[in-house]
């Protein structure tokens, strides 16, 4: 087979890599308002998990009609979590501070609040990880959303890992190694991570009677 015929893998890779750089050109402008991060998010997980399902067609049509429905609930869950990052980042910096500064009892005390933190940190790394994706794949009420989110996390742990590593692996690249990647950026990770977390959305979504139907 021709490498270069449109069913090819060169070709499939290649294709896959335009849309990733094209959406994630998307997802940068849309997020420039910083309030609307959450629903270019949403967005950007509707059209790569539509993209790993193979259901994708008009990838900047499916864009825009996802960012539009989802732009309540995502922005809201967005602010209500970008609210939380920025408590959890003063925390740190005051029980870091105070930690710092103490010795004895008062030592151990701001010890035990910095591990706390650590587990809410991590809490909160995992919500952030799933809550957007399920907000394009599925339809419920914010609390359900937030709760799922973190359940779902815990469940597929290994997914939610490998997702993590995506995205800090591609913000290390970018930093520290070759600028340029930042064209893809979110686009890739987003969709890399959509080829993980369909296979999750399957599972959680499945209805045996479905099958028996």
């Amino acid at each position: 087979m021709n490498i270069f015929s449109y069913d090819s893998k060169f070709s499939q890779l290649f294709l896959k890599l335009s849309y990733a750089c094209w959406l994630n050109m998307m997802w940068m402008i849309c997020s420039l308002p910083i309030i609307t991060i959450g629903a270019s998010t949403t967005a950007l997980y509707s059209v790569t998990l539509k993209i790993a399902d193979e259901k994708e067609s008009n990838i900047t049509k499916q864009f825009i009609t996802a960012f539009r429905s989802n732009f309540k609930q995502a922005t809201r869950m967005w602010l209500l979590l970008l609210l939380a990052g920025i408590l959890i980042g003063g925390d740190f910096y005051v029980v870091l501070h105070m930690r710092s500064m103490s010795s004895g009892s008062l030592a151990i005390m701001w010890t035990l609040n910095l591990a706390l933190l650590i587990a809410i940190s991590i809490i909160y790394a995992v919500v952030l990880v799933y809550i957007f994706p399920l907000i394009a794949r599925f339809e419920n009420n914010d609390k359900a959303m937030l709760k799922n989110s973190l359940l779902v996390g815990i469940h597929f742990l290994f997914c939610t890992i490998v997702v993590a590593a995506i995205h800090f692996v591609m913000f290390y690249a970018v930093v520290a190694i070759f600028t340029p990647l930042i064209l893809f950026g979110e686009g890739l990770c987003a969709l890399l991570s959509s080829y993980m977390l369909i296979n999750v959305f399957r599972v959680i979504s499945y209805r045996p009677e479905e099958d028996e139907q």
